[in-house]
């Protein structure tokens, strides 16, 4: 039963916060068992939309399918037995620094089942060993770089083998060498469990073409593009060539008003104390 592969389904999802509506009318299916990519510029509501998948918001209208369930209509008990079947990898990792990496990597475990500490601490092993992280066990969050808290992050989420895992900007913030490493992992990861529908919500794009069977592109609340990566590149319209060059239609002015002559004054008056 848990190694079936999820399907992920939006009907008509209208999300936001209050009266603000973010996402409107989104009907897409997320295929099981493949890598997704959300794509969008900054403000545009993916992760808005990551969100509401992952069950932490609940949808103004519409609905959200996981595997064939309806998730915001399920009774409180089977709600909650469908998100411990979501591995989440967050933004900067999230590990506990009061914790060590094989603490914080256990924690799934350690919380949620009567599993003895040695059998625990084998499969923590075995997980970070997937992640090259094996030897670092031990240390703490502050002694580990940004790309290892992320790897960390990403055998914790990965430690309970669940269906769909939910990687929020893997690759921001770190080095291209990481980068490509934490897109490599991602990669090794789907061999390792074929089974695993994997969203990876993202603005690298160079991590489409390295990991993605399928694209979601977000485009003001709204999806502009859901297909295969090969219909992505194939995709003629302005927009989808235009975001592809990494450019955007509706750039920002650059001109700048300049500087009051008073703060001036005062930022070199205060420079210079």
């Amino acid at each position: 039963m848990f190694r079936t592969s999820w399907d992920i389904k939006l009907e008509n999802v209208q999300a936001g916060y209050g009266e603000r509506i973010v996402l409107h009318d989104i009907d897409a299916v997320i295929p099981a068992g493949k890598i997704t990519v959300v794509l969008g510029e900054s403000g545009c509501g993916k992760s808005t939309l990551l969100r509401h998948i992952i069950g932490l918001s609940r949808p103004v209208g519409g609905r959200i399918f996981h595997g064939g369930n309806d998730l915001f209509a399920l009774p409180e008990s089977e709600f909650r037995k469908i998100r411990r079947r979501f591995g989440v990898l967050f933004q900067d990792g999230a590990l506990l620094g009061s914790l060590s990496l094989a603490e914080n990597v256990g924690l799934p475990l350690t919380e949620h089942t009567s599993l003895p500490a040695p059998i625990i601490r084998k499969a923590v092993l075995r997980t970070l060993r997937l992640v090259g992280l094996e030897k670092f066990a031990d240390y703490y969050p502050n002694e580990l770089s940004g790309g290892m808290k992320k790897r960390g992050g990403l055998a914790r989420a990965i430690i309970t083998e669940p269906p769909v895992l939910f990687c929020d900007e893997p690759t921001s913030g770190l080095d291209p060498i990481n980068a490509s490493l934490m897109d490599r992992l991602l990669l090794k990861m789907h061999r390792q469990y074929p089974f695993m529908t994997i969203v990876s919500v993202s603005h690298d794009m160079s991590s489409v073409s390295s990991i993605a069977d399928c694209v979601m592109l977000i485009r003001d609340g709204k999806i502009a593009f859901s297909g295969t990566r090969d219909a992505f590149y194939a995709d003629s319209s302005p927009y989808l060539r235009s975001f592809r060059q990494r450019l955007s239609e509706e750039s920002p002015a650059m001109d700048a008003e300049p500087v009051d002559p008073a703060v001036r004054c005062a930022l070199d008056t205060w420079i210079t104390q």
